[in-house]
């Protein structure tokens, strides 16, 4: 039986992606307004640029076993507990220079200045560009109240909360919010869903977790004997050798499928 739901954040609710192509877009049309020159390859050059650097400090096993990525690192300050991000913290500025000015570069425009710049203006484009699935809240609407509600993300806190703060109509209709950063591993680390699971005092069969991401949300939630809902917008070609216990386009057609359980456990 279903009590609980674990639904992951970005780009399952929030539309990550979406909002970071948005900031590199202000942030490329800034550039060009500056320079006075062609900016249109830039983001790919500073994702790439960007890419690089970040694996290359010595924070990154880190990062990859908490769960944060490159272009949150363009944007986040890192300000929280603990030695590693503390190092991040201190790592973070020079990297989010470097991206944009090697980025640059790349391009043909040789100006740290610019790059600097740059670096400065684009956490600011980000924090401006908070965007949800048009169905988000409506789902959380109509799952609040009938099942227990579970935030389980990857990520920093600071920089987690910093998302939830922009886009402030999510928050409220979670029970407990687990980020990865605060626990000390992120998904698939079965661990941190065995930490969700007793935040309710069930067991792995009465949740089910919802995500978009295979290789985080479905095998973490598969190693933890947890039912999945991959929500695969994009039309993703299914992996070899894990495979959700469900597969969704849109998040209204979870309802039909907890319908379903329940029919199906003769409830």
């Amino acid at each position: 039986m279903v009590k609980a739901i674990f639904f992951d954040l970005d780009d399952t609710l929030l539309w990550d992606k979406k909002s970071v192509a948005t900031a590199f877009e202000k942030t490329c049309e800034l550039a060009a307004e500056i320079s006075g020159k062609d900016c249109s390859r830039l983001e790919e050059a500073v994702r790439s640029e960007a890419s690089k650097l970040y694996a290359s400090y010595s924070t990154y096993p880190y990062t990859q076993m908490i769960g944060i990525n490159p272009f949150e690192g363009l944007w986040g300050t890192f300000d929280d507990e603990g030695s590693d991000f503390q190092q991040m913290k201190a790592i973070m500025p020079d990297y989010q220079r470097n991206a944009w000015t090697r980025g640059l570069k790349e391009i043909g425009i040789e100006d740290p200045a610019l790059g600097e710049k740059l670096a400065a203006y684009f956490p600011e484009a980000r924090r401006q560009s908070p965007t949800l699935y048009e169905e988000s809240l409506e789902i959380l609407e109509q799952l609040k109240g009938r099942y227990q509600l579970l935030l389980l993300t990857n990520g920093s806190p600071s920089l987690q909360q910093t998302k939830l703060e922009i886009t402030p109509e999510i928050a409220p209709y979670f029970d407990h919010i687990v980020i990865s950063g605060a626990f000390g591993s992120g998904k698939p680390d079965p661990a941190i869903f065995q930490h969700a699971l007793s935040q309710f005092g069930l067991q792995p069969e009465d949740a089910l977790m919802v995500g978009d991401n295979l290789m985080t949300d479905i095998i973490g939630a598969e190693k933890a004997g947890i039912r999945s809902v991959w929500i695969n917008r994009e039309a993703k070609a299914p992996h070899d050798t894990i495979i959700p216990t469900y597969e969704i386009k849109h998040l209204q057609e979870l309802l039909p499928i907890l319908e379903a359980i329940k029919k199906a456990e003769g409830l």
